[in-house]
């Protein structure tokens, strides 16, 4: 029993390592607060926990026999590796696809905007115009502005596009803007959060009761949702004065 658990613990180790570096990674480069939350990574996250940490060491310690010859459990533990390779390289995969590039203020809410949201035309244009927001590789989060363009035919077409499922202006790199260049606009969309939208009565009240607890006001405009993937959205609060962000507010 002393050489099954001696080799369940070495390959937890290893699993918890090799997890840990790829996890932490993301994590502080792209998937700190909230971008774990909004690209709601939580089931990629918790399928790779269950077969790196769970299911690979647990079928070690089965499979772990002293009596059974070193070249078949040497066989018999690369094969369990393999797996867990395989299962860590995916969800690595979907993580790396699906990493938060932008926080992106368009029209009336914040949004958050994955590598995989961008089109790919959008990202070629933005490439060929040298535009300073375009993604790179290893782009790390940035808050932007998407307003839609002044000409009326490409408004329009953009408008029509996001209302039948197609690109919206937060997919198309070429219009981004520096986050300060919109700063006004989004005063002008600032709301107490009582007025916000995207959140029920019950998850008002709970946001104010979190804005209050925090010393944030609840009766000035403040306060944009913040949206991705995660439900429910994010409260955003800034100083109404400075337009300063002061703190992410959740309703769970």
């Amino acid at each position: 029993m002393l050489f099954r658990l001696r080799a369940f613990g070495l390959h937890l180790l290893g699993s918890a390592t090799a997890l840990t570096l790829v996890l932490g990674t993301l994590y502080l480069g792209w998937y700190a607060w909230p971008g774990w939350y909004l690209c709601d990574a939580k089931n990629v996250v918790i399928v790779l926990m269950g077969v790196d940490l769970a299911l690979g060491p647990s079928l070690t310690l089965i499979i772990a026999n002293p009596r059974k010859p070193g070249r078949v459990l040497a066989r018999d533990v690369s094969i369990i590796v393999a797996v867990q390779l395989i299962a860590l390289t995916y969800g690595s995969i979907q993580l790396w696809t699906g990493r938060p590039l932008y926080y992106a203020f368009s029209e009336s809410v914040l949004q958050a905007v994955q590598a995989y949201d961008l089109a790919p035309d959008a990202v070629a244009v933005a490439e060929q115009q040298n535009s300073p927001l375009r993604p790179h590789w290893n782009s790390l989060p940035r808050w932007i502005w998407a307003p839609l363009p002044q000409d009326a035919t490409l408004r329009k077409s953009i408008v029509k596009s996001a209302i039948g499922g197609g690109p919206d202006v937060i997919e198309m790199p070429q219009y981004f803007r520096p986050w300060q260049e919109g700063l006004e606009q989004l005063r002008q969309k600032l709301k107490p959060v009582g007025e916000v939208g995207y959140f029920t009565k019950p998850q008002k009240i709970l946001l104010k009761e979190r804005m209050q607890a925090d010393g944030l006001a609840t009766d000035q405009a403040n306060s944009i949702p913040l949206t991705g993937r995660g439900f429910p959205p994010l409260l955003a609060v800034f100083d109404p004065k400075s337009l300063q962000f002061k703190e992410y507010v959740s309703a769970r």
